[in-house]
């Protein structure tokens, strides 16, 4: 191995005594590829086998916490205890392969949708149509939630997390990024609501703070070894009005009371800056990682290939580096750093690799219709 890149391969152990054997980490991608009723596929759990022999921890794709969250076709369910064998299925298979298995939870909010939600009932914090279009090309407006409902909710993600605890996952990952009903209850955008849920940013940050409370209570109560808990977040958002950088550093500094293991920052690129709310010229993953310091470990993430780009982002101070497309690009990357093989990871996806690098058949598909989502070699 090329001592050059030792770093990313040095184990970590989180505060209660949990380790990890490199930095690296499977970043959570949505596929596209589960059975209807919510199930796990055999192909799904193919893909996910083919990536976890080098990465220390593969966080999954988002899992619907509730039949009202799911906001993809082919998507696998949290959503009752009847999961509970497929989830079981797909940790197992990761943890085989020697990664630690996350779960990610989520639900989509007025990014459902309304064909894959009961009676088409999109919901969120407001009733506010965003700007994005759904996965199938609409924007909804979506009735808002009743607080009854709000309740409800935050309860289906502590039953998640003991579905996740008994399905045998070493982890849960709170999905609190890329537009979905957490990050809804944050924005200022798509929550307009008056009372306990919305208003100041102290009351935006409600929802996102109790769906932590409940997660973290069921783990208290079901988990009889070490279990991660993690947070992912998108630290601001295009829309006016919008999440602002300093809007985020605000909830950072409540993330951090919770004692989280773990902190998962959402981005397309590791080294963008901010839009607005600081004046700081740096990184956004650079001013986050100053913000927490020590106090609770930092992922970063966003267009990192080669093991260059990764040990650089690294030296940023971040404990942990995800990579998403490349993983998909290169299922051995890991691999081929501990061989002294670097200079022969891949880049660039190859049109005619599907079956040697075991992408299903939807995945690919949107990748290959997806003009500008991969590099792809000509």
């Amino acid at each position: 191995m090329n001592n050059t890149y030792q770093k990313l391969l040095e184990p970590y152990t989180f505060a209660e005594g949990f380790s990890v054997k490199n930095r690296i980490v499977m970043a959570p991608m949505t596929n596209f590829s589960s059975n209807p009723d919510g199930t796990v596929t055999d192909e799904e759990v193919n893909y996910y086998v083919r990536r976890s022999k080098g990465a220390g921890l593969v966080i999954t794709a988002c899992a619907y916490v509730t039949p009202s969250g799911k906001g993809f076709h082919g998507e696998f369910g949290s959503h009752s205890d009847d999961m509970i064998p497929s989830l079981r299925k797909l940790a197992s298979s990761i943890k085989k392969q020697g990664a630690k298995a996350i779960l990610q939870v989520f639900h989509g909010g007025r990014m459902c949708p309304p064909s894959l939600v009961p009676n088409g009932d999109v919901v969120s914090a407001s009733a506010v149509p965003p700007e994005q279009k759904t996965p199938t090309g609409e924007q909804p407006v979506p009735r808002e939630l009743t607080h009854s409902e709000i309740e409800e909710i935050i309860r289906d993600f502590g039953e998640s997390a003991r579905r996740a605890i008994e399905a045998g996952f070493d982890g849960i990952e709170i999905h609190g990024a890329n537009g979905y009903l957490i990050q809804q209850f944050f924005s200022p955008h798509s929550n307009q609501r008056d009372d306990q849920w919305g208003g100041s940013l102290e009351k935006r940050m409600a929802f996102p703070l109790a769906v932590i409370d409940a997660v973290t209570a069921a783990v208290q109560t079901h988990a009889k070894e070490p279990f991660l808990v993690g947070y992912r977040l998108s630290p601001e958002e295009p829309e006016t009005p919008g999440i602002t950088m300093d809007e985020t550093l605000g909830l950072m500094d409540e993330l951090v009371k919770k004692k989280l293991d773990y902190l998962h920052v959402s981005l397309m690129d590791f080294w963008s800056v901010p839009r607005r709310g600081v004046d700081d010229n740096r990184s956004r993953m650079e001013i986050i990682q100053e913000r927490v310091g020590d106090q609770v470990p930092v992922i970063g993430v966003g267009s990192i290939y080669t093991a260059e780009d990764a040990l650089k982002a690294l030296n940023t101070g971040v404990p942990f580096i995800a990579l998403g497309r490349e993983l998909i690009i290169d299922p051995d990357w890991v691999q081929k750093i501990e061989e002294g093989r670097a200079s022969e990871i891949e880049t660039k996806l190859r049109k005619d690799a599907q079956e040697e690098l075991v992408v299903p058949e939807p995945l690919w598909q949107a990748i290959m219709n997806t003009p500008g989502w991969f590099p792809i070699e000509n």
